[in-house]
């Protein structure tokens, strides 16, 4: 049994970890709420976010900073994913296999997108500059400044983000749209252009996400498998039923994953995961979050 010191900061990474892992998963769940699809390629816009701000900020690149280096890649992912959307999905808005056509159409995506990352930036690995170095302490809580940085900037995103969803017009529309696109179209609302901006709202989330995986592990072309793991991990055990679910869910992942690899080991941790994960989907399909619709 640990100790309460071991204990804190178990709790702690696992605190830490749900934070990184909000970010990663809100951008899929926002697609697969929105759109109905699921989006393979969301683990290459981590990667392709990661190497933009690397590129930006990097004093062996342009040295802007980190902070220029995460505006830029933010920007530019949210144009990257309103293309993917406008390219790889909207074609098939009316198919009635679309769920499956996107599969192919995103991975297909995903792959194109590693491919160009290796070629113009290398398979040699690379970080971003820490933004910040030093340990905060309060008692028995102590974390790198790098990760209350990430902590403090996360939270204020998706905070950010709450407020945009139920607060703004273009949130509102974006929530119709997602309740019922039939009624959204009646109403008036452009679905065409909804549907582009969630595409790129979740890609400039899945690049900030980038920024921060990028400032705390080496980064290579093809990283973006496990983040993507993680995100769909994450994204069934809350459900979709309300877009705070997978935030509810990701705090949950962190914290199951800082014991198991403490318990357990590094090694078992995935398979305690998508144990976890199959468990659920067995159970309560709907996620441990989500709502059980009736059937008539």
């Amino acid at each position: 049994m640990p100790d309460i010191s071991t204990l804190v900061a178990i709790l702690t990474g696992g605190l830490v970890l749900g934070v990184l892992y909000s970010l990663m998963a809100f951008g899929l769940a926002l697609v697969w709420t929105t759109l109905g699809i699921f989006n393979f390629a969301h683990g290459a816009f981590i990667v392709l976010g990661a190497y933009i701000a690397w590129q930006v900020a990097s004093p062996d690149a342009l040295g802007l900073g980190f902070l220029a280096g995460a505006a830029v890649s933010v920007l530019i992912m949210f144009a990257v994913g309103v293309l993917f959307q406008i390219l790889l999905v909207k074609p098939f808005e009316r198919q009635p296999n679309i769920v499956l056509l996107t599969v192919i159409t995103t991975l297909a995506g995903a792959t194109v997108l590693t491919n160009l990352i290796n070629v113009i930036w290398g398979p040699r690995s690379k970080q971003i500059a820490l933004p910040a170095t030093g340990d905060l302490s309060l008692g028995f809580v102590r974390i790198s400044a790098n990760e209350g940085l990430m902590v403090l900037i996360v939270v204020l995103t998706l905070a950010l983000l709450g407020w945009f969803l139920l607060r703004t017009p273009l949130g509102r529309s974006m929530r119709a749209v997602a309740q019922n696109r039939e009624a959204a179209q009646l109403m008036g609302l452009n679905v065409p252009v909804l549907y582009a901006a969630t595409f790129g709202l979740a890609a400039a989330l899945a690049g900030l996400a980038g920024v921060f995986i990028g400032s705390i592990r080496f980064m290579t072309p093809s990283m973006g498998d496990d983040p993507l793991q993680k995100a769909l991990v994450v994204v069934i055990l809350g459900g979709v039923a309300r877009f705070t679910s997978p935030v509810y869910a990701a705090f949950l992942v962190g914290l199951i994953e800082a014991f198991s690899t403490y318990f357990f080991g590094l090694y078992w941790t995935p398979a305690v995961l998508f144990g976890l994960m199959i468990a659920v989907l067995v159970v309560k399909p709907e996620g441990l979050f989500g709502r059980r619709e009736r059937s008539v």
